[in-house]
């Protein structure tokens, strides 16, 4: 479904980074190593390296990763790319001081807690985890995301999954989003940033 949906010349996404990035873009310090989950076209991925980020980034879909290396390719920077499912990808224990995940609700439940799970052990001690998603509210507004509702974030949700992480930050709100096609308009988001215990 996603390699048909990337299959087009044209960037689903954008190319800016996530809005959240950005304004979270304080933790992408140079020679950090950054791990962008399900990153898609690269939008992430390359506004991390570009931020002096040693960055890799994982995605199942060909067309996508094509994607990515081409605006990587056009930004000048170098991103490490693996094609893997989720589920599949090789999860480095304690390989990462950043791990950037943007958008990646498309999981069933009891597969986004093996994910969740697999975020943490991944993170360094110290490591930093920038989670960025939809709530439930997003479905009234239908501007992008899941139809599913249990496939949402809520504040709840993600304190519970993260508990044994620092919380630094988590917040619900509303913002207008205009990240391509994909993400367009008025919608209900939820940030989290939390750090690994050293």
């Amino acid at each position: 479904m996603w390699d048909a949906r990337f299959n087009t010349p044209d960037y689903v996404f954008g190319k800016a980074p996530a809005a959240f990035l950005v304004d979270h873009a304080e933790w992408l310090k140079p020679g950090k190593r950054g791990l962008a989950v399900a990153d898609g076209e690269g939008r992430n991925s390359v506004f991390m390296a570009e931020r002096g980020v040693e960055t890799v980034a994982m995605d199942s879909s060909p067309n996508a990763i094509a994607k990515a290396r081409a605006l990587a390719a056009e930004r000048s920077v170098s991103v490490e790319h693996h094609a893997a499912s989720i589920l599949d990808y090789d999860w480095q224990e304690a390989g990462f001081d950043i791990v950037a995940a943007i958008f990646i609700q498309f999981l069933a439940p009891a597969e986004r807690d093996l994910v969740f799970a697999r975020m943490i052990a991944t993170l360094k001690p110290g490591g930093v985890l920038l989670l960025h998603g939809y709530t439930p509210n997003q479905i009234g507004f239908a501007t992008g995301g899941p139809r599913a509702v249990e496939n949402l974030y809520t504040e709840a949700l993600l304190r519970n999954a993260f508990g044994e992480l620092e919380i630094v930050e988590l917040k619900s709100y509303e913002r207008h989003l205009d990240e391509g096609d994909g993400h367009s308009g008025r919608s209900a988001l939820i940030d989290l940033v939390a750090r690994k215990p050293v």
